[in-house]
């Protein structure tokens, strides 16, 4: 099975694009338009209704959420771990820390910057070394970022097609009120936390499976 294959079964499973693909999803190519529910063999009346419980309801919504930040179980889990100490530090509730913590991660950060069109195109990215914190090189695509943070492609790499090919799309890119993002320089500013959520995923849910 593809790469490609494995992502579309990944949304397929959730009954939504997770748009982990990028620009692909939004092709009439993707296979989700084509067959919109679950992969497996089923029979056309059951194609668009599936009876789950409601252990099945939590953990569709963690896989959902865990799948669109392209994390590991252990990482996932690891933030769910973290999630009293995050809430009571920074007075939030459990839900608002999850989001923050996801959305802080580098990686997501390079995607929420337009800089990559998946979140995993943005951990390649990071990975190959082309992005800089405060001016110095950063390869960990976990790592948090903080208010005043400032988030830019590294000078050497500003030249690679990557980013020349789509130098009008990056310039016009609006991200998250959170960033000061300038998309000719392609750097970003964290002005404030990510407080607000854009996700089509029900945390609460998430939280529930964890606390079985």
């Amino acid at each position: 099975m593809s790469m490609t294959d494995a992502k579309c079964k990944k949304c397929r499973r959730a009954g939504e694009k997770l748009f982990l693909k990028g620009d692909k999803c939004f092709t009439p190519k993707c296979p989700f338009i084509e067959r919109p529910y679950a992969p497996g063999i089923l029979d056309s009346d059951r194609k668009h209704r599936t009876n789950r419980s409601e252990y099945g309801d939590q953990m569709r919504e963690k896989q959902k959420l865990r799948n669109m930040y392209g994390l590991s179980e252990k990482q996932f889990s690891n933030y769910v771990g973290n999630l009293k100490a995050v809430a009571s530090r920074t007075k939030t509730t459990e839900q608002v820390a999850l989001y923050t913590q996801l959305e802080e991660r580098l990686d997501n950060v390079v995607f929420r910057m337009g800089l990559a069109s998946s979140r995993s195109l943005a951990r390649q990215i990071v990975n190959h070394g082309h992005i800089t914190v405060n001016a110095k090189k950063l390869d960990i695509p976990s790592y948090a970022v903080k208010v005043d943070d400032v988030i830019s492609v590294r000078e050497g790499s500003k030249s690679a097609k990557m980013f020349t090919n789509n130098q009008e799309k990056i310039a016009a890119f609006k991200a998250p009120k959170w960033l000061d993002f300038d998309g000719v320089t392609m750097t970003a500013k964290v002005i404030m936390r990510p407080l607000e959520s854009d996700l089509t995923v029900d945390v609460q849910k998430v939280l529930e499976f964890y606390s079985r």
